[in-house]
């Protein structure tokens, strides 16, 4: 059995602009986190329009001791035609070639001001990816000690296991969307490959982006009322809380990625690690999403 990468509750940045704080109020948000527990950050290059790394960068500058208590995870892979980056005549893209890897690890290592990653990811699958390409520039990353670990994100079984075949090393992550409004990973496999392969998955979106609370959704209303409550036979404060110990439940024991800047529901979300759902109360909350019983 491998040991644990990533923990159950990951602090997300990619919404650190939209916050509009100073460096300092960032840095004052990031350890309160790291006083909560939570220590593994997840970001991505094309984040912020390119700008949240170097942003995020801004911050371990302050207290340049402070990166060694926390883990950078980030991704890249995806060409954004936007800014100063934009190619006349050009569209978004993927890119997973050697070249572009290597590239874009180097450029987020300058970015966060960093001597290593500590995960990185592919963030959305290359049609046109090559597997072995791919291997030579994360066992490359990995030689040099640019990168510790790496993972996947947003990739099918079968994508995942093609990557993996060429690799000597386990791949740590797919970071997938997931949440009671969202159970697509429940049936196309990929949670039954995480717990089989003994990965960690990464879950974005948990809350569905805030579909969850839309007062027009019938789906959204069925599991609104489903997890008030339950939030009322478990003894948690919101629905949120319910949510996030209905995740944690699941046996691939997955890492929950957290959007929030407001700290009050960072330590909800602390919280609700001690929360219990019986089986019987999880499987109301994937009723109340599917709109049926079980077969």
């Amino acid at each position: 059995m491998t040991s644990r990468i990533i923990s159950p509750l990951v602090m997300g940045f990619w919404r650190m602009l939209d916050w509009q704080r100073s460096d300092q109020e960032n840095l004052s948000f990031l350890k309160q986190c790291i006083e909560l527990g939570i220590k593994d950050t997840d970001h991505a290059d094309i984040y912020g329009q390119y700008q949240c790394e170097t942003a995020f960068g801004k911050v371990l500058k302050l207290q340049p001791e402070i990166r060694e208590h926390i883990k950078i995870i980030t991704k890249c892979g995806i060409v954004l035609q936007q800014g100063e980056k934009a190619v006349p005549g050009h569209v978004n893209h993927y890119n997973s070639t050697r070249e572009h890897i290597i590239a874009s690890a180097q450029q987020s290592l300058l970015n966060f001001g960093t001597d290593r990653l500590d995960c990185l990811l592919i963030h959305r699958p290359d049609y046109l990816m090559d597997a072995d390409e791919v291997a030579e520039a994360f066992t490359q990353l990995k030689e040099q000690g640019d990168v510790l670990h790496f993972g996947v994100s947003n990739f099918t079984t079968s994508q995942l296991a093609l990557l993996q075949s060429r690799l000597d090393f386990p791949l740590v992550t797919n970071q997938v969307e997931f949440s009671p409004y969202n159970m697509q990973a429940l049936d196309d496999g990929t949670l039954d490959q995480c717990q089989q392969l003994r990965q960690t998955p990464m879950l974005w979106s948990p809350l569905a982006g805030g579909r969850l609370f839309a007062k027009d959704d019938a789906k959204a209303r069925r599991l609104q009322q489903c997890l008030t409550t339950i939030a009322q036979e478990i003894g948690a404060t919101s629905i949120d809380q319910v949510v996030y110990a209905w995740l944690l439940k699941h046996p691939s024991k997955p890492a929950v990625v957290l959007g929030t800047g407001n700290i009050e529901r960072v330590k909800s979300a602390v919280e609700a690690q001690q929360l219990s759902l019986t089986r019987e109360q999880w499987y109301r909350i994937w009723e109340a999403s599917m709109g049926h019983s079980v077969p």
